[in-house]
């Protein structure tokens, strides 16, 4: 299940490119780990709480797709043992419709 959120991005991309963002941060605090200053220190302060607060948010963001995709797998392995000949019947469609795509591409 890829719910997409406002402009078309998905959830699970926002989150890979979120946990980049963070990489890159932690990163960045490492290499100026030597850099002195007030203004340097408070920014890597900020920085770093900032960046905690982005990695519970990106655990909570991770648990909820997850939560989400189970709920959906569920609810289909309910309806396919529900309707065990309607889902015969759509994958048939399904697969039909696929083969008659791949078939005319060549």
């Amino acid at each position: 299940m890829n719910a997409v959120v406002e402009g078309g991005v998905s959830k699970e991309k926002l989150m890979q490119d979120l946990r980049v963002v963070v990489a890159d941060a932690e990163e960045l605090l490492k290499a100026t780990a030597g850099q002195a200053g007030e203004k340097v220190t408070a920014a890597r302060e900020r920085i770093q709480e900032n960046l905690a607060a982005a990695k519970v948010r990106l655990a909570d963001a991770e648990e909820a797709v997850i939560a989400k995709t189970k709920a959906a797998a569920h609810a289909t392995d309910e309806y396919v043992h529900a309707n065990p000949w309607r889902s015969v019947g759509i994958a048939a469609g399904v697969g039909l419709v696929i083969g008659m795509l791949i078939s005319r591409g060549r």
